[in-house]
């Protein structure tokens, strides 16, 4: 937690920019496992972290914009309770600690939200994901649930990401821990990464580092020598010399700021062939689109020109041809490059995607593209000083996309198809940073780089 005058600070500034009705923030519950008694590890919702910050479940508030009372609506533990947890401190002690004056059970937020219903006052309510807080949210407002996200308050949502997006000192201070967490993940599996191995041992390892050093992996660990899956969650293969095993994982402190690092090495230590080639074009893009990032610059924009070098770097070494812009401007990049070139990053590893992407990733001055590839951008919009992005470009073979694309004869005019079929099987390259956007440009976030060069990552893995 920080101090009671960070979150009174925080809800001062949201309650300056709504004048009308209440505010409802619904914290999380424990989620059952296997059976009620065992959960889930338990994570509480970002945004009420960010304004009540209590990390426990049960909880909820209610922000009166028009009055400016607050509420803490939570249940002190019982004697049942104290068998299990030990003694613990009231709840008014805990409103205490984030400025709050008011408490009242849980059981009663019910009846006050009808009640403010009934006055023909205003809820204003998030976009809900979890189960549990839909049937509530439906009891109380008498919204379906299939209806809950439709009738969200879009003006709280875009009161809340003009704050979270622009992170704090004491914000940036617990992401750069985070990150520093991140890199012993990647290091310690860097060193350890062997021919013969099985990825599940050093998915583990990582894990265990993000567990011991602060609250668990910041999501479910990608660590897979089949790298053109972009979520491969399976581990278990052996590890063999020459192939490219793609790590993606970070750290989530305590206090929930993320991580969020991709490195891509080979295993034995030594890059060869065409993955030489391949992975410095990675690199160079990664690189280039770290230095584009300052405040207004557009993020599209940072986008468009990974994909114009992988697509001159593809060129040169005869998978892709004809003119470059008008290869980008057809998408025919994508077929190696189909993901966005990052997301936002704070409380959530994907920051505030509960929110809505089309709400954090874009405004009134740019809008989601339909087309493949480029609909996948979570972030166009212009940077600003305060930002915190992750640059992600990667180059993947997926036949199943490139036999389809080839079938249709789509993009034929600027991809050589035949050219590509030696390298089915290949897998994919994502090199991944975590950026702040300063007042003068930017910084990598944490205390030093990962090992990103060829020579770095055979120093470290030999």
């Amino acid at each position: 937690m920080f101090s009671k005058e960070i979150y009174t600070q925080r809800r001062q500034t949201l309650k300056s920019k709504l004048n009308k009705g209440i505010g409802l923030f619904m914290g999380n519950r424990e989620a059952p496992c296997n059976y009620s008694g065992n959960t889930y590890h338990f994570r509480q919702d970002s945004t009420f972290l960010y304004y009540f910050g209590l990390d426990e479940p049960d909880l909820a508030a209610v922000i009166d914009f028009e009055t400016g009372k607050e509420v803490l609506f939570a249940d002190d533990v019982s004697l049942d309770d104290i068998v299990w947890t030990g003694p613990l401190p009231v709840m008014q002690e805990k409103a205490e600690k984030i400025g709050l004056s008011h408490t009242s059970p849980r059981k009663n937020l019910a009846t006050y939200i009808r009640e403010e219903k009934r006055k023909g006052r205003t809820v204003h309510f998030l976009p809900p994901y979890r189960s549990d807080n839909m049937i509530e949210l439906m009891d109380m407002l008498d919204i379906h649930p299939n209806e809950l996200k439709e009738q969200a308050s879009e003006e709280l949502i875009r009161a809340i990401v003009g704050m979270r997006m622009k992170k704090q000192p004491e914000e940036i201070e617990q992401i750069d821990r985070a990150c520093n967490l991140g890199y012993a993940m990647h290091f310690t599996a860097m060193k350890l990464a062997k021919p013969g191995m099985i990825e599940q041992e050093l998915a583990g390892i990582m894990e265990g580092i993000a567990v011991s050093g602060g609250y668990m992996p910041s999501f479910p660990i990608i660590l897979t020598q089949n790298g053109e899956v972009m979520h491969g969650h399976a581990h278990d293969q052996i590890l063999t010399e020459g192939r490219l095993l793609l790590m993606d994982a970070g750290a989530e402190l305590q206090s929930h700021y993320c991580s969020d690092f991709t490195r891509t090495i080979p295993v034995g230590g030594v890059f060869k062939g065409i993955a030489a080639d391949l992975y410095n074009l990675v690199l160079k893009t990664n690189n280039h689109c770290i230095e584009m990032c300052a405040p207004g610059i557009s993020f599209r924009d940072v986008h468009l020109a990974a994909a114009t070098i992988i697509t001159e770097g593809l060129k040169d070494l005869g998978l892709m041809r004809g003119d470059t812009a008008e290869a980008v401007a057809a998408g025919a990049h994508a077929a190696f490059f189909p993901t966005g070139l990052g997301h936002n990053m704070g409380l959530d590893v994907h920051d505030m995607e509960d929110l809505g992407e089309h709400y954090v990733g874009y405004d009134n001055t740019v809008s989601r593209s339909t087309q493949f590839g480029l609909k996948s951008l979570r972030m166009a919009r212009l940077l600003e000083a305060g930002n915190v992005m992750t640059v992600e470009p990667g180059f993947y073979v997926i036949p199943a996309l490139l036999e389809m694309w080839k079938a249709r004869g789509h993009n034929a005019a600027f991809i050589n198809f035949e050219k590509c079929k030696p390298l089915y099987g290949f897998g994919g390259i994502r090199i991944e940073d975590d950026v702040l956007i300063t007042t003068e440009g930017h910084r990598l976030l944490g205390s030093k780089r990962l090992p990103v060069t060829e020579q770095e990552i055979r120093e470290v893995m030999q």
